[in-house]
């Protein structure tokens, strides 16, 4: 019983494994892109009940910033080391980029 369940198992494993859609590469690595170009932030700041206040900072930087690499540059590298093909566009002709 245990050999059957691994013998179903393994091949389940590693199927999630594979190579992922060329689709779902260009929408990690366009945010990648987007952290390459410039840093993220948020700020928040709020109030409670009882005088309580409190305040939050998110910054996001990425390494290719930090070394000026060229957003497209990273852009397409990073979806040929995802799906092993160009992206269906360039970086620069996405209607979302700006």
């Amino acid at each position: 019983m245990k050999r059957l369940a691994v013998m179903l198992l393994v091949p389940a494993m590693l199927a999630a494994c594979g190579p992922m859609t060329l689709a779902e590469a260009e929408r990690q690595c366009f945010e990648r892109a987007r952290l390459a170009k410039q840093p993220r932030g948020e700020v928040s700041v709020g109030a409670g009940s009882g005088g309580r206040t409190s305040a939050g900072i998110e910054l996001s930087v990425s390494s290719d910033f930090l070394l000026g690499k060229d957003p497209a540059a990273v852009y397409e590298s990073c979806v040929m080391q995802k799906t092993g093909e160009p992206p269906s566009r360039p970086l620069y002709m996405r209607p979302d980029w700006r």
